[in-house]
Parts: structure tokens; C-alpha cells; sequence
């Protein structure tokens, strides 16, 4: 039995939340709402605690792919259900699992309608992601990367908290789909090219630079508009502002991953000579995109829209870190992208203890809520700091990994990069001051409850990765390390 879960233990990952989905909806009520969030809840816990399996078993020292799994799909077509994970795909896969559990506890007080839907959706969204971050084949990939936008556009549509949302929905949704349907042409050039979309026999059968070009630029678009790279990333903030706060948590923690996912796994190895020759380009749009959507969130008058602009902010980073070819960027970019995915779930989660009591998320309403929320306030003080990359904190080591990467490259690329640090410090820290200091304006803010015990173990997980990933990153780093180097070296003979 040991032997049999060791051996499938990715598939059994997967399968989980698809069981725990189909249990809620034949055998719970609508009306039984407590068992559902309790169902929902255990089935969530005990797919994280099966991920930790992967960690625990994982071979540090072989870069290749671990635990693969092929299920045939197409075999006359010669496509077929391959996947696996190697050192970098594990931490996707663990954010997907660990975060899960945290967005489902955080929707018992406020998603009221619907809820038996709501757990479904999410339980299928969570196997739809491990599957994106463990799936080697490019059809099967484009179609559960796809697969997201479904649930997303559902849970915006109906659990969304304004009438704006329905716009704000069809938005995010056309634009991230025009990217993707261009990536899809690419995919069935290749599969018409190569006979097949097995990642592994297109990754040793490079394409010609010309044709590396065209289809670079495919899948870049795909990619960016997910991330979002500027200018790609006007619906962002929409939709984190229509978005329930558990949306905007996935929003901000997961999906914002499949990009830069995307960028490393497929996008550099797939057409490396492409991607050193389109280094220039990324550098000015990711450079752009700091200074630009970091002015940007200094002006923003609404909570969500600010930490969005901020998320974009450090996305771009992550990009700028990927292209610098380097272990020290690369490493660095991976960690933020986890380190990210902790601490903007955690501002989110924040802002949604505001809105519960408050109903609002505009900034002039609020002041002096550190008088009546002290825990709270340090709380959200920690998630503030390691957003600016405080020492101590993960995000430090993820931007200084990125600015060692990128310092090898160009020293004026690593200065207009680390502007967006300081940048990051002033609307940070002028959001907090705003909201947590001076006069407590009780025309507006009536509810002076600090954090329950449920939004207290909320946030407690995040903290404690939040401080474990900035005192000792190599806890991290160990894993993925022989797996960038395989990947460096892959760029370099190809």
C-alpha cells in the first residue's frame, strides 16, 4: 500500500480534489452548509498533506523529472497524459496545495450563497492547477491552461461583491483568451512539425532560430498576458477589485504563476536561441512595467487595486530575473514567485478583514484602525514589510538573488530594476500609514473587533513561511537547484 502511494503519489494528488468535488455534490446538501465547508475544508488539508510526500521523497540531486505518471490519451496521435515535476515545478504544485486549504477557511463568514457550487469549483480548480504545473505534453497543457479561466469566471461572476463585476468578468476573460488562441496555433504548428507535443522530444529537437522567432513570440503573448507583463495588464486590477476576497487570493497567489510558469518551463527551454535574442525587449517591457505600475499604485484610492498594481510590479521583476540566464536570477525569480504567492494572499486576506467589517475598500474612510485592531495591524505590518523585501523576509532573498542575476548581465538594467524596491516601499508603507494611523474616523468605521481565532490561523501559516523562506532560503533552494542548473545548461548547448 506504502509502495503503491509512493509510486502514484502525483496521480493521487490530482484525483483528490476531484473526489472530494463529486462527494460534495451527490452526497451533501445545499441547506447543510457547515458540511459542506467542513468537507471542503478536509478534503483541501489532506491533498496538501499528501504534497508534502513530494518533498519529503524528492531527489535533490537529480534534475530530471520525478514521480511521472502516463496515462494515454491520443496514442495514434501520439499524445499522451505525460507528467511529472522536477525541482522547480514541486513549489508550484505545493503553493496550489497549501494555499487551497487557507482560501476555503477563509469563506466561511462570506460567501453565503451557493456554496455547495462554490467548494465543486474550487476542489476541480485545485486539481486543474497541479495538473498545469506537472503536465509535459504542450496540447494538454494549453487545454487545463485554459480550463482555469472557467472557474474564475464564475466565481467573479457570481460571488463577485459589485455590479461592475459582470464587465470587469468578460474582460479578464476575452483578454487572457486572445493570448492563449494564438498560442494554440503555435501548438498545432509544432504538432504538425514534430509528429507529436511531448515536451520532452520537442525540448531535443530544437526548431531553426527563424521559425524559433515566430513561435517565441506565440507563446510569449500567451504567457504575458497571464502574468501580466505591461501592457498587458490592464484586466488585473478589474478583476481583483470585483473579485470576492477568496478570488483574489487564487487570483493573486496561483494564477498569476501560470505565466511566469509558462516562461520557465516552456517558453526559455523550448526556443532558447528566441529568448536570448528577445532578451532587450523583455528587459524594456519588464523595466517599464516596475516604474510604470508602481507609480500607478501610489494614486490608487481602492485597497485591492493598490496591492494588483503591486502584484504586476513584482511579476515583471520575476520576468526581468528569469532573463538573466543566470542560477543567481533564476533562483531568485522562483523564490519571489513563491514568496509572492504567500504574502500578496496575505494582503488580500487582510484587506478582506477590512471589508467584513467595514464594507468598503476605499482608503479615505479608514484611519486609526491600529487603536482598535492592534493585532491586526501587526499582522498586516509583517505582510507590508516583506512586501518591500524588508531583510528577514522571503522577499528579500528572492529580489536579492534577482539583482545578483541581474547585475551579471547589465549594472543600469539592475539599478532601474531595484527603483522598483524603493517605489514598492512608498506606496506600501503610505497605504499603511494611511489606513492604520491618525484620527480613527468612527463616522465611517463603527465595528472595532480585532481579528477572530479563525482569521488569526488565516494568516499564521503565511507568517511562518514568510519568515522560514527569508532566514534560511536554502531550505528552498536546495531542491531546485540541480534542476536551474540542468536548465541553464539546456540554454546553452541548444
Amino acid at each position: 500500500m506504502l509502495n503503491y502511494i509512493f509510486t502514484h503519489i502525483l496521480f493521487i494528488l490530482i484525483i483528490l480534489p476531484i473526489i472530494g468535488a463529486f462527494y460534495v455534490g451527490l452526497f451533501i446538501p445545499h441547506t447543510n452548509l457547515q458540511k459542506l465547508q467542513n468537507t471542503g475544508l478536509m478534503f483541501s488539508w489532506i491533498t496538501f498533506f499528501f504534497s508534502l510526500f513530494l518533498w519529503v521523497f524528492f531527489n535533490n540531486i537529480d534534475s530530471k523529472f520525478q514521480f511521472i505518471e502516463i496515462i494515454s490519451w491520443l496514442p495514434a496521435y501520439n499524445i499522451n497524459c505525460f507528467y511529472g515535476i522536477d525541482g522547480i515545478s514541486l513549489f508550484f504544485v505545493l503553493l496550489v496545495t497549501f494555499l487551497t486549504p487557507i482560501c476555503i477557511l477563509s469563506t466561511f463568514t462570506n460567501i453565503n450563497k451557493n456554496y455547495k457550487e462554490f467548494i465543486i469549483l474550487f476542489l476541480l480548480m485545485e486539481s486543474c492547477l497541479i495538473i498545469i504545473f506537472s503536465i509535459l505534453d504542450l496540447l494538454l497543457f494549453y487545454i487545463f491552461f485554459e480550463s482555469i479561466l472557467i472557474p474564475m469566471f464564475l466565481i467573479i461572476g457570481i460571488w463577485g461583491s459589485r455590479k461592475r463585476k459582470i464587465r470587469s468578468n468578460y474582460f479578464f476573460f476575452l483578454y487572457t483568451l486572445f493570448g492563449s488562441i494564438i498560442m494554440l496555433l503555435a501548438i498545432i504548428y509544432i504538432f504538425n512539425v514534430k509528429g507529436t507535443t511531448d515536451y520532452q522530444i520537442i525540448l531535443y529537437n530544437p526548431f531553426n532560430f527563424e521559425i524559433q522567432k515566430i513561435l517565441w513570440l506565440a507563446f510569449f503573448l500567451g504567457f504575458a498576458i497571464k502574468v501580466p507583463m505591461f501592457p498587458f495588464h490592464i484586466w488585473l486590477p478589474e478583476a481583483h477589485v470585483e473579485a470576492p476576497t477568496v478570488g483574489s487570493v487564487i487570483l493573486a497567489g496561483i494564477l498569476l504563476k501560470l505565466g511566469t510558469y509558462g516562461f520557465i518551463r516552456f517558453l526559455i527551454p523550448l526556443f532558447p536561441a528566441a529568448s536570448v535574442y528577445y532578451t532587450p525587449f523583455i528587459y524594456i517591457l519588464g523595466l517599464t512595467g516596475i516604474i510604470y505600475t508602481s507609480l500607478t499604485a501610489m494614486r490608487q484610492i481602492d485597497l485591492k487595486k493598490i496591492i494588483a498594481y503591486a502584484s504586476v510590479a513584482h511579476m515583471n521583476l520575476v520576468i526581468l530575473g528569469l532573463f538573466s540566464f543566470n542560477i543567481y536570477g533564476i533562483s531568485g525569480s522562483i523564490l519571489q514567485m513563491f514568496s509572492h504567492g504567500i504574502i500578496s494572499s496575505g494582503l488580500f486576506l487582510g484587506i478582506g478583514v477590512l471589508y467584513d467589517r467595514h464594507h468598503t475598500r476605499i482608503i479615505k474612510y479608514y484611519g486609526g484602525i491600529s487603536y482598535v485592531m492592534p493585532l491586526f495591524t501587526l499582522i498586516f505590518l509583517i505582510l507590508i514589510l516583506a512586501n518591500i523585501a524588508v531583510p528577514g523576509t522571503s522577499s528579500f532573498t528572492g529580489e536579492f538573488l534577482i539583482l545578483i542575476g541581474l547585475n551579471q548581465h547589465n549594472f543600469l538594467i539592475t539599478i532601474l530594476a531595484a527603483t522598483g524596491i524603493v517605489l514598492g516601499a512608498v506606496y506600501s508603507l503610505w497605504l499603511f500609514n494611511r489606513v492604520f494611523f491618525g484620527i480613527i474616523k468612527t463616522k465611517y468605521i463603527v465595528n472595532f473587533n480585532d481579528i477572530t481565532k479563525r482569521e488569526f490561523y488565516l494568516f499564521l501559516p503565511l507568517i511562518f513561511l514568510i519568515f522560514i523562506m527569508g532566514i534560511y532560503p536554502d531550505f528552498f533552494l536546495k531542491t531546485m537547484n540541480f534542476s536551474i542548473i540542468n536548465l541553464i545548461e539546456q540554454i546553452k548547448s541548444l
